[in-house]
């Protein structure tokens, strides 16, 4: 009898300690960030990035954005920023932040390109759990995939079925962007861009808890025990969250953009990405850039690679070819 107490006093005390360290691991990698996080002053890299989105932002609010929501089927309210081009076009981008983020601090550096240069209409969601739209827990593109689908049927119904959409994501918004071409998506989609997205947003979590942990793979057990809160709560596993096990689905072209020196999301995931599209597909790795700084970076470069990209696939507006650009 003894010995049945002693067993059921160690089942116990390992019970509880997986529902307090599993409850800890899945409310830190998905819960709804309660305020933004803060650049530390004395970080000048992200200082200096910090001052640029101020200013992109600005510019954002100052053409007087239409101000969209829609509804999800699990009821939440999602929130998104919409502008026009000069010229009307039938063509649209959906720019998506990452984690943690929400649509003008990430994607508002974008939008003279998108807008004024090339003359897409353009769409500036923020993500569940994110920025203005409601939402408990953060998706990692397994939840989030589902509304960009939805943003895109809400072009279309609104603007017809001529139109054409390309999504260019960052981060976990480029994880989303994948995920969503690997869905069967509408067929008015286009073409990705994808910015220093992650293969598996499992594995991407494991490796920041590594460098948080100092390479200890212990933090992988950490994540690993909070997978069935994950799942009862918010509805899915990390594992979910799979661009690379899906990109044999790619449904439409895909350029590819890294930092060469990110560890946040490590440059070589962006090599098994690229090896398993089927699609027509180009890499773009910016040499010294770490994490979601390529484009600040290395604009003109990024550009260009776009607008390459653009003309060997979909083509280019006949307006953005008669510019020189």
């Amino acid at each position: 009898m003894k010995a049945v107490y002693i067993v059921l006093t160690i089942i116990s005390v390992f019970v509880f300690l997986w529902l307090i360290i599993g409850y800890a691991s899945f409310k830190v990698s998905i819960a709804r960030p309660k305020k933004p996080s803060e650049v530390d002053p004395n970080d000048t890299l992200r200082m200096n990035r910090k001052k640029i989105r101020e200013k992109n932002n600005n510019y954002l609010y100052s053409l007087n954005p239409e101000d969209l929501a829609l509804q999800t089927p699990d009821g939440l309210t999602l929130k998104a920023w919409f502008l026009r081009p000069e010229t009307p076009s039938k063509r649209f981008v959906i720019c998506i932040h990452g984690y943690k983020c929400n649509g003008p601090d990430e994607c508002s550096h974008l939008l003279p390109f998108y807008r004024n240069t090339l003359k897409y209409n353009y769409l500036l969601p923020d993500l569940r759990a994110h920025g203005r739209s409601e939402g408990k827990y953060i998706g990692f593109g397994a939840l989030d995939y589902k509304d960009i689908n939805l943003w895109m049927n809400y072009l279309i119904e609104r603007f017809g079925e001529d139109i054409e959409i390309i999504l260019h994501g960052i981060s976990m918004g480029a994880a989303t962007a994948m995920i969503t071409c690997c869905k069967k998506p509408p067929k008015q989609l286009k073409l990705v861009i994808e910015d220093c997205g992650y293969t598996n947003a499992y594995e991407e979590v494991c490796n920041t808890f590594r460098e948080k942990c100092n390479g200890l793979k212990i933090s992988d057990i950490l994540i690993k025990l909070g997978d069935p809160f994950r799942k009862v709560f918010a509805g899915y596993r990390l594992k979910d969250a799979d661009p690379l096990g899906g990109m044999k689905n790619a449904a439409t072209p895909i350029l590819f953009v890294h930092g060469s020196e990110d560890t946040f999301v490590p440059t070589k995931m962006v090599y098994e990405l690229y090896d398993a599209c089927p699609q027509k597909k180009k890499l773009f790795v910016v040499e010294g850039a770490v994490h979601a700084f390529s484009y600040y970076d290395a604009m003109e470069e990024y550009q260009k690679n776009i607008i390459d990209f653009l003309e060997e696939t979909i083509g280019l507006n006949s307006y953005t070819r008669s510019s020189n650009i």
